[in-house]
C-alpha cells in the first residue's frame, strides 16, 4: 500500500476517505482543500512559536518546544481523528509535507489508523492546479450586457447536458458594484482558487466547459491568472435579449433590496458614473421609481461592457435572443457552437 501519494492520487483516493489538514486553524481558514477537516498540531500562536525558534535557534530547540506544547494534546488528537475517519482512511497533509503531517501519520498509524500522506502538502496540492491549467481543453465564454441573465444561461445549459463553471456562485459575488447584495461573505483569493479547482478536477477536459465573461476580479477574488489567460483566448459568444426583458430581469433581481442597499451601491460607482448621474439615480430611487434608476445605470453598465469585450475578447459568435427565455437561448447558443464547430 502507498503511504504516500501526489496530489491528483491524493485527490481522487480522498473520494473513498476523509482528508485531515494539520495545519493551524489560520492556515485552514486563508484556505484548503474542499471537503477537508481541520484538525490542526499547533494552535495559531503556537505555530509562531515553533516557527520563531526554528528561525533563531535552530531545529533541534524549535522540535523541544513542539514537543512541548503537543504532549499534552497527542490522546486528543487520536480520538478527534478516529471520530472524524469513522473507520475510512485519512489522507492526511500539512503545510509542505513536513514534520507536522509526517508526526501526526506516525501517531494516528501507532493507533492503529490507516493514513496516507499528501507528498510535497498543501503546497503541491495547490501547485496541481497550476499543471491541471496548462493541459489542453476547449472553453466557451458566454457574454452580455447587464440583466440579460448569462447565469441563467448557464444553469440551462448544465441542465442541457454541458459543463458549466460558475464563477460568480464560487465567489459569491455578481462583479459589479451592485453584486455583493444578497451574497454570503466571499471567500478569500486563496479559497476561491480551491473552489476553482475543486470544480475543475470534476470536469472531463476532453469536452467543453462553459463559463460567463468575467473580468480578473469577481469582487474581491482574483482568478488564477493561468485560467484568465486561457478565457481569454477561448471562444466568446455575445447575446442580449430585448431592453424591456433586462430591465424587468434586474428589477425583479434588485427590487427586492432596501433603498439604502441600493443607494450604497450607486455610490460605489459615483466616481465614474459621475456625481449629477448619481445624484438623479438616488432620487428616483426615494421616488420609488426603480425602473427609471435601472434604466440609468444600464447606460453605464453597457458602455462600460461593450468598451470592455471589444477590446478584450475574442467575439466568435453574437446571438439577439428574441425574448427572455434562458432554456431556449441556451439551445441556440449549443446550436451555434456545434454549426461551427461542424465546418
Amino acid at each position: 500500500m502507498r503511504n504516500e501519494l501526489l496530489p491528483d492520487a491524493f485527490i481522487d483516493e480522498s473520494k473513498n476517505g476523509v482528508i485531515i489538514d494539520v495545519r493551524t486553524p489560520a492556515e485552514f481558514e486563508q484556505g484548503h482543500i474542499p471537503s477537508a477537516y481541520n484538525l490542526p498540531l499547533f494552535t495559531n500562536e503556537e505555530r509562531v512559536v515553533v516557527g520563531t525558534l526554528y528561525v533563531q535557534q535552530g531545529k533541534e530547540i524549535a522540535v523541544e518546544k513542539g514537543l512541548e506544547f503537543v504532549g499534552s494534546k497527542l490522546a486528543q488528537l487520536v480520538k478527534d481523528a478516529k471520530k472524524i475517519s469513522n473507520g475510512k482512511t485519512i489522507y492526511l497533509h500539512c503545510w509542505r509535507g513536513g514534520m507536522r503531517s509526517n508526526s501526526v501519520a506516525w501517531l494516528l498509524r501507532t493507533a492503529g489508523l490507516q493514513v496516507k500522506l499528501l507528498t510535497g502538502g498543501y503546497k503541491a496540492y495547490r501547485q496541481s492546479f497550476i499543471d491541471l491549467l496548462e493541459q489542453p481543453f476547449d472553453m466557451y465564454i458566454v457574454g452580455g450586457p447587464t440583466g440579460c441573465g448569462k447565469t441563467d444561461i448557464l444553469h440551462a445549459l448544465q441542465d442541457l447536458g454541458e459543463q458549466v463553471l460558475d464563477i460568480e456562485a464560487l465567489a459569491n459575488h455578481k462583479g459589479s458594484a451592485f453584486g455583493g447584495l444578497g451574497q454570503a461573505t466571499q471567500p478569500t483569493t486563496e479559497q476561491f482558487i480551491n473552489d476553482l479547482h475543486h470544480a475543475f478536477r470534476g470536469f472531463d477536459l476532453n469536452k467543453p466547459i462553459w463559463c460567463e465573461g468575467e473580468g480578473l476580479t469577481t469582487g474581491k477574488c482574483y482568478l488564477p491568472p493561468q485560467l484568465f489567460a486561457r478565457m481569454r483566448s477561448s471562444k466568446f459568444i455575445y447575446f442580449t435579449i430585448p431592453e424591456a426583458c433586462r430591465i424587468e430581469r434586474i428589477k425583479e433581481e434588485y427590487g427586492k433590496f432596501s433603498t439604502d442597499e441600493l443607494i450604497d451601491s450607486f455610490k460605489r460607482i459615483e466616481r465614474r458614473m459621475g456625481p449629477e448621474k448619481v445624484k438623479a439615480a438616488v432620487e428616483l430611487l426615494n421616488q420609488g421609481n426603480i425602473e427609471e434608476a435601472i434604466k440609468i445605470a444600464m447606460v453605464y453598465y453597457d458602455k462600460g461592457y461593450n468598451k470592455s469585450y471589444e477590446k478584450s475578447w475574442k467575439l466568435t459568435h453574437s446571438y439577439q435572443a428574441p425574448n427572455d427565455d434562458p432554456t431556449a437561448t441556451a439551445t441556440e447558443l449549443r446550436k451555434i457552437i456545434q454549426q461551427s464547430s461542424d465546418l
